[in-house]
């Protein structure tokens, strides 16, 4: 599956966040540069890029080699919070419903 998320926080430090947040589901980094980062586990294999956009914007690109809603496409979605609450700690995310 392929996810997107646009964030005001640089690439670096998306990655970064992505480097502290894939470790602890237990995927692990097999290839890394200066814009990208490839980890691979159990849940399967993640391919995350990092290219600023539009001056102050930054797009985040995620493929999984997963079919539907897996597992680690979740936990993608979470990480998206995580840059999300990287960008504006006082912001809460609630439900709508």
């Amino acid at each position: 599956m392929r996810h997107f998320h646009r964030t005001h926080i640089s690439p670096d430090a998306a990655l970064a966040v992505a480097d502290a947040f894939f470790p602890t589901i237990g995927l692990r980094a097999t290839a890394t540069a200066a814009r990208s980062r490839t980890f691979a586990g159990d849940l399967g294999t993640l391919t995350l890029t990092a290219k600023p956009e539009g001056g102050h914007y930054t797009f985040l690109e995620a493929h999984t080699d997963q079919m539907g809603e897996s597992r680690l496409d979740r936990n993608v979605k979470q990480y998206f919070v995580q840059v999300h609450n990287a960008d504006d700690p006082r912001h809460a995310i609630e439900a709508s419903y």
